[in-house]
Order: C-alpha cells, then structure tokens, then sequence
C-alpha cells in the first residue's frame, strides 16, 4: 500500500503560522482541527492514510471541460482529508464527521470538489456495502443537474482510462449505477420529489441559499435515521434573502459550532468569506473568500477578474450583487435596503441584559389577519439603546401556510418564548391573551413605563383595556407618515452603526431588520418592506417606541440606584 504523507499539514501550517490568509471561519476550523488532534479520551482519531487516499482519488479525476487532471488546490485537501482522515476508532469504516456546510465566493471548485465525492462514494462506499443511494439536490431541476452532470462527465473519462470501472457502471440519462453492488447516483429537486423508499447514503444540496424553507433538508435527512455513516452536503455562496434557512439557522449554526459555543462533533464547517466589505478594498485580503487564489497558476485569472468586476460595478451600480457572488458576502437585494446586516449583526449582545426594573418605551403595531401583533420595548442604558420584541402569530389561512410563506418557524419560536400562536379556530389574533401577556410582562421585570406608542390602526381594543386595567400607562398614537416618522427612522439608521442600539438577535426583529427598504417623499423618510409578503411589523412597532424615545439623553443615563445610593448630587 502506498503511504501517504499528510494532506492537511501544509494548509494548517500556514493557516496557523499567518502567511496564508483565510476568513476569522477557517482560522476557526483549523485550530479545531489542531485541538481535537490531541485529544484522546473519545471515540474519533485522525487516519492521515485514509485522508491521502481519498485525496489521491479526488486528483485522478479529470476536470469535465478540460479533461485534464490536476493537484487538489490546498483547501481542498483540508475538506477532503478532514472528511476523509477522521474515523472511529472502533471502526475506521465510520466516519466522524457526516454533515457538511461549505460556503465560498464563485467560481472556486467547490461544486466540482463534491462531485469527485460522490463519486468516491459510489465507486468504494463500505457503509453500507451494497445499495447505496447518492443524491444531487437543488432548489430547482437545473441546479440539481450541474453537480449530477459534472459526475457524469468526469465517470465517463474514467471509464475511458479503466477498463474495470467501465465494466462495473450503467451510464444512463437521470441516473448512474454501480453493477457490483446495485449503488445508484440521482438527481433530486424539490419541485421533482423524490423516489419511494430513498434512504441517502449522500445527499449533496447545491446552492442552498435560494431554498426558502427548510423542507429540502428534512426530506432528504429523514431517509439517513438508519445509517451510521451517512453524508449531507450543503454547498453554497451567500445570498441576498436574509431570511431564508441557509442564514437563519444553518449559517450561525455552523458559526457556532467553529467557535466551540456549539458542541457537535460530527459537524464540519468550512465558510471562506471576506469578514467584512471593508476588506474589498484590500486586493490583498480577496483570498479570504476566494481560496482558490491559494493556487499560483490561478491566482493572476482570479485577480484579474475580480479586479475588472469590482471597477465595473462600482460604476454600473451592481456593487451589492459583486460583494455577495463574488466575496461570499451576504447582503440585501435591494440598494434601498433600510438597514446593512452587518451592522445590525455587529449590535447583537453576547449575553442577555437585565432589564429589571428599567424604565421602558413600549410600541405595539396591530396585525391584521394575516400580519403579526408586535409588541417591542426600548430599553434606556448607559450609552445605548437595549431593543427587542414580542409577537402574536394569527393563523386565519393555516400556520403552515404561513410559516411558509413569512419562512419562520413559529412553532419553535413560540417554544423559545418568542411569540404566541393564536389558539382561536377562527385563526383570528385574541386581543385578550396580548392584553394578559403584556400585565404580566411589565410585572415579571417590574417596568417602569414610560409611555405606550401605537399605530392607531385597529387598536381600540388595547387601548380600552389598557385604560381600564392600567391607567397608570401613559398611552399616544403615532402618526403612521413620513412627517412624524422620518427623524426617528433616520436616527436608529445612525444609532446602530454607531452602535448605540444593542439587541439579543430576536429571529422576528432581525427578519422585519432584514425585509425593510426605505421609501422617500417630500416630508422625509420612512420604512416598508420589499415584498408584499414580508412582514416588517416588529420594526414598525418598534419605530413608533422610537418616535417618543429617541430624544432621552441616554449618554448621562442616570438610575434610581444611583440617586439613592449618595452619590448624586447638583
């Protein structure tokens, strides 16, 4: 047998020593990959053999335009040797790690890295021995078709050099199969389904970022409860949908996992991106989502290209599209997007902040039938500005419906404390239970309410109650137009990038942060969403709070504690 040295050692010792430079992500898989080296009190270790061979595999196969066979670029290596080089100890059969997240700018070989997995998979799969079902998936057929074509095309160049293999494989037009062991290779989309009875041995999920819900993902990872060594790969660039699965939960999922805040063992991650769009501008910084640059005879392609199509869009006015293909950065479709995701993400609070006995702003913006009751609170501390939200969820035309169609999971983030789901059979919204929810809120954390700001709009029902059971809570409608809205909505724009408005990352707020554009008229500014079917209620609500609260001095926050205490004085 052939001996292998190491195929990750070089990636890792430059990676660690700093004379390559890669995303704060991949440093972040790297140094796990150092820490759980020495490890040795748990089930996996690291097989340098078992990582050269399948990196040796991977180099065989030709490239499907060319036909020409090339070295593994670096970072290749790394995934496939991390994929490959640990096992159990038990049973080196076993592979650790069997779901895979791998996100990168365009155009780097990630799609075609994973073909060449597949068809590893399909030509040596031990687990299990016989029947193995390879998928390539998509959010639509012709996605689903380019990892499944490369396949093919790079099985049929090996045939032409095996004789052996060429005997042992069915080419076919929607599918591939190993006559050994009955394996099989098809593509699946979400708008095709999938056949009775499908149990993937490998699912491959190309371009993830346009799925909008989660069902894909499900569907395929339902069929692997069975199999101990299974393999699911998503594989894509950013997007421009901030609140589709892909951002939501897969991406700070795999976020967390690196930085250790997650424990998942059997989890891989490898997110090439730029860390931030100031590092745009740097040429030298572009390999950080490009890692394909790593490779001396491609570097001068790929510089050269990015070079001419940053000059271009930075005239054309296409930059935002540029940042996200191209630097793996995830943006919002539109340029009159109200808010950057970057700022807002750089407000989030590690942990919660107390906001026992605080005064507070609170806003309400009534839902309709088919929109979201929010409810939201500013909180004054000292130099910021402490946001968050509630919401009541109605269901007239279904919940499914509309978990699909808002893409929020509200089950779980009822279970989270985030929101209420009507338990009406009309589906309707009960005021009563916001009424009871919000006494018993302000009572749990003893606020101190400064004044309950609403849209006028249907909500004379709250404010009845509100005056019969709290008379005490100062109540004022807010003007919905851009005369009373402009100052307010400009200024939590300003207080966020200054950071001076911190959050807990609210799923509900951060998707009404990501759905609002910013429209104009001749009075000022003021928020709406970019879809009709996008709902902006929270940050609505939240904007009416704002409209009375902006204006406290909170950079000389002074508290009753700190009037009491002595140490206050005129």
């Amino acid at each position: 047998m052939k001996k292998f040295d190491d195929p990750l050692a070089d990636f890792v010792a430059r990676v660690l020593d700093n004379s390559l430079l890669v995303s704060d992500a991949v440093l972040a898989a790297v140094k796990r990959h150092v820490e759980d080296l020495k490890r040795e009190d748990w089930t996996w270790e690291y097989d340098p053999q078992l990582a050269g061979r399948a990196v040796m595999f991977m180099e065989m196969l030709g490239d499907p335009k060319t036909g020409k066979v090339q070295e593994l670029a670096p970072y290749q290596k790394f995934i496939i040797g991390s994929i490959y080089g640990w096992v159990s100890k038990k049973n080196p059969d076993t592979r650790r790690f069997t779901d895979i997240f791998i996100s990168m700018a365009r155009k780097n070989g990630k799609s075609l890295l994973i073909s060449g997995v597949i068809l590893y998979e399909f030509l040596f799969g031990k687990s299990p021995q016989f029947k193995r079902q390879l998928y390539t998936a998509a959010n639509d057929r012709k996605q689903a078709g380019i990892v499944f074509g490369m396949v093919k095309d790079r099985l049929k160049a090996l045939c032409r050099k095996d004789d052996e293999i060429k005997r042992s494989v069915k080419i076919r037009r929607d599918e591939i199969e190993n006559l050994n062991d009955g394996s099989i290779i098809r593509s699946f989309s979400r708008d095709a389904g999938l056949v009775d009875g499908y149990e993937p041995h490998v699912a491959v999920v190309d371009e993830y970022a346009n799925a909008k819900t989660d069902e894909m993902i499900e569907t395929l990872s339902s069929g692997q409860l069975l199999l101990p060594s299974y393999l699911t790969f998503v594989i894509s660039t950013a997007g421009f949908d901030m609140n589709v699965p892909m951002h939501t939960q897969m991406y700070p999922y795999a976020k967390k996992v690196l930085s250790g805040e997650v424990v998942a063992d059997r989890y891989f991650a490898f997110i090439a991106e730029q860390d931030s769009t100031v590092e745009v501008d740097d040429p030298k910084m572009w390999i950080k989502s490009n890692p394909l640059m790593d490779v001396t005879a491609m570097y001068d392609q790929i510089f050269n290209y990015l070079k001419n199509k940053l000059t271009q869009a930075k005239e054309d006015g296409s930059l935002n599209s540029k940042l996200v293909k191209n630097f793996n950065i995830w943006r919002q479709a539109s340029e009159e997007s109200y808010m950057d995701v970057e700022h807002w993400n750089a407000c989030l609070v590690d942990e919660p902040i107390n906001i026992d006995g605080e005064r507070a702003w609170i806003g309400v913006d009534v839902g309709k039938t088919s929109d979201l009751y929010a409810i939201t609170w500013c909180i004054p501390q000292d130099g910021f500005w402490y946001v968050d939200c509630h919401a009541f969820v109605g269901t007239k035309y279904g919940l499914d419906n509309k978990i699909k169609s808002d893409r929020m999971d509200y089950r779980r983030l009822e279970r989270e404390g985030r929101c209420e789901i009507t338990q009406l059979e009309s589906g309707v919204i009960d005021v009563d239970s916001v009424y009871q929810w919000l006494c018993e809120f302000v009572a749990e954390h003893n606020l101190d309410v400064q004044m309950i700001c609403y849209d006028p709009a249907q909500y004379g029902t709250l404010l009845t109650q509100i005056e019969k059971g709290h008379p005490e809570w100062q109540q004022t409608s807010i003007r919905q137009g851009t005369l009373t809205l402009s100052a307010p909505t400009k200024q939590f724009h300003e207080d966020v990038i200054d950071g001076r408005i911190k959050h807990n990352g609210n799923e509900i707020l951060t998707a009404a942060i990501n759905n609002a554009v910013l429209k104009s008229d001749n009075n000022g500014v003021r928020i709406d969403k970019n879809k009709y079917s996008n709902k902006i209620d929270a940050l609505d609500a939240l904007l009416d709070a704002f409209a009375i609260c902006f204006r406290e001095n909170i950079d000389n926050y002074i508290t009753d504690d700190d009037i009491l205490n002595g140490e206050f004085g005129f």
